[in-house]
């Protein structure tokens, strides 16, 4: 499965109107989703009552447009290929592609589906664009079993590169022996042929207590 059911849902889904069970409330606003029920939004006191086992993700809010923090969102979703950015000291992406005027500064990096402009080396700029993305030709997924497969495959050139490194790293130990026990002859042989010892130093003959002349009277 490329696209779980519940993220089409999540996308066009409407955060941050007040819970009509809790609007008195301080956290009242609806920021929350549930993956397992894909419903409407819910506020922080909805959770504790109606979906407490449940696996819930909080939407945040960045220039007026919903974000997702990276460390909850990884944990369903394969977010490779999206752009992420640091905000209040968090790794977040955005949910939904954002207007941007066009006819700008030349850009090295720009999404592949709205043509915005990226920092990185990235494909899309939103869990959106990369939907439509995998939708138009299929290259990609959001499913982690396709992303664990991928790093399996890295894993085992990676471990290839480490049984080469390790055959260096033996001839380079095999050396290293060699010269401890290069090292180690030179120092036997300082034992059986020690070093000329310096000279004493030099003595000067002290001269004799001086006397004073005698006192004349």
């Amino acid at each position: 499965m490329l696209v779980p059911p519940w993220l089409e849902k999540l996308l066009t889904t409407t955060f941050f109107s007040v819970c009509r069970s809790h609007g008195a409330a301080t956290r009242s606003e609806c920021n929350m989703y549930c993956l397992d029920c894909n419903g409407d939004a819910f506020c922080f006191y909805c959770r504790s009552s109606k979906h407490k086992d449940h696996r819930v993700i909080q939407i945040r809010r960045s220039s007026y447009h919903d974000v997702v923090r990276v460390s909850e969102i990884q944990k369903v979703l394969d977010i490779s290929g999206v752009q992420t950015y640091v905000i209040n000291s968090a790794r977040v992406l955005f949910l939904n592609e954002r207007p941007q005027p066009k006819g700008g500064k030349a850009v090295s990096h720009i999404c592949e589906i709205c043509g915005r402009s990226l920092l990185d080396t990235f494909r899309f700029c939103s869990l959106g664009c990369k939907l439509v993305g995998i939708k138009k030709d299929g290259d990609g997924s959001f499913s982690l079993d396709a992303k664990n497969e991928v790093g399996m495959q890295r894993g085992e050139g990676i471990s290839r590169r480490v049984n080469n490194m390790s055959s260096s790293s033996t001839s380079a130990s095999t050396s290293s022996r060699e010269e401890e026990l290069e090292m180690r002859e030179a120092s036997q042989l300082q034992d059986i042929y020690p070093p000329t010892p310096p000279p004493p130093p030099s003595t000067r003959r002290r001269k004799g207590i001086p006397q004073r002349a005698p006192f004349t009277s």
